[in-house]
């Protein structure tokens, strides 16, 4: 592999991620801090956590279960986006903005996950 994690496409992406979901959430209701906010935060800042722990490891096989871990928080994530749309928590426009995020982000993760896959067969 050679590289550190802080050059995968996929961690830079998931860091932005982050930043734009800490954003999103700050107007939420103070009583979803505990609840809906807390839940975004947790499953964004677990994507690039996951990137960065799974590329540390010595054997492929470790670092694609970490990669499958970042993208079960990426789906957790899509879903709490819904939720919080349907709760008029975000603006539309907004919610879809972060989807579009999450969706480029999980065809980037895709892609990492495939060439993982690849490179162990």
């Amino acid at each position: 592999m050679g590289r550190t994690y802080r050059e995968l496409v996929a961690w830079q992406k998931a860091m932005k991620f982050v930043t734009e979901i800490y954003a999103a959430t700050q107007r939420f209701p103070s009583e979803e801090r505990y609840g809906l906010t807390n839940q975004l935060r947790r499953a964004a800042v677990s994507i690039p956590s996951n990137i960065a722990e799974g590329q540390a490891r010595f054997s492929q096989k470790e670092f694609h279960h970490f990669l499958s871990q970042a993208r079960g928080s990426l789906v957790e994530i899509e879903t709490q986006l819904l939720i919080a749309r349907e709760l008029k928590y975000l603006q539309p426009a907004k919610a879809d903005s972060l989807l579009a995020a999450a969706d480029e982000l999980g065809r980037v993760l895709n892609g990492l996950i495939a060439s993982i896959k690849n490179r162990a067969a």
